[in-house]
C-alpha cells in the first residue's frame, strides 16, 4: 500500500468515529422551587445641579455641573410650567444660569427647579 492510501484509510476511520452517535444519557430529574421574590425600592426624586443651556415655557435643556458632557432635556410638570411662565415674563433664564432640577432618574420630566435667573439685557 502506498502512503497516501494509508493516510486516506486513517482519515476515513477518524471521520467515521466522529460521525458515530454519542452515548445518550438519561436526563436528570429537575426539581422546581418557589420563585424568589425580591422587594424593589421605589425610585426617589433627585436634585441635580445644572447650568441652563435653553429654557422656554414647556422645556428645559441643562448641562450637569458634575459631568459637563451630560446634557438633559426635560419637559416641565404643571407646577413647574406655571413657575417658568412667571420667570419668562420677568426676563427668563439665560444661557449659563445655575439652577437645580428635581427629577426622577429614568424620566424626562422636571418636577421642580430652583435658581435665580440672571438680569435681562
Amino acid at each position: 500500500m502506498k502512503s497516501y492510501k494509508v493516510f486516506a484509510v486513517l482519515a476515513g476511520g477518524v471521520a467515521a468515529l466522529s460521525v458515530s452517535p454519542a452515548a445518550v444519557r438519561a436526563q436528570d430529574t429537575v426539581t422546581t422551587t418557589a420563585p424568589i421574590v425580591v422587594k424593589q425600592t421605589p425610585a426617589k426624586a433627585v436634585w441635580m445641579k445644572a447650568t441652563v443651556v435653553h429654557a422656554d415655557a414647556v422645556s428645559l435643556i441643562v448641562r450637569e455641573r458634575d459631568n459637563q458632557m451630560a446634557i438633559h432635556t426635560f419637559s416641565l410638570s404643571d407646577e413647574a410650567k406655571a413657575k417658568m411662565q412667571g420667570i419668562i415674563d420677568a426676563g427668563g433664564y439665560q444661557n449659563g444660569d445655575s439652577i437645580r432640577v428635581l427629577w426622577m432618574p429614568g424620566s424626562q420630566t422636571a418636577i421642580k427647579f430652583k435658581g435665580r435667573p440672571s438680569k435681562g439685557v
